[in-house]
């Protein structure tokens, strides 16, 4: 699972969110909120940031630090 699915599926589960209430309140599909928690690659990134923008995350460009 990846680290965003693991993070939207934690925080809902620990507001005690049904996906259905999740997939409301974010203004989203129940069907995207299932594809986005079983950590589906293809996924449009708008509706994921609007799923975070709830946790007050967003998905976004940072540079990428490798340890030498």
């Amino acid at each position: 699972m990846s680290p965003i699915a693991s993070f939207i599926k934690e925080k809902r589960k620990s507001l005690k969110l049904s996906q259905e209430d999740l997939a409301f309140k974010a203004g989203v599909g129940l069907r995207f909120i299932r594809e986005l928690e079983s950590g589906k690659i293809t996924l449009r990134l708008d509706k994921v940031n609007q799923v975070l923008e709830l946790f007050g995350k967003q998905v976004g460009i940072t540079d990428n630090y490798t340890t030498e």
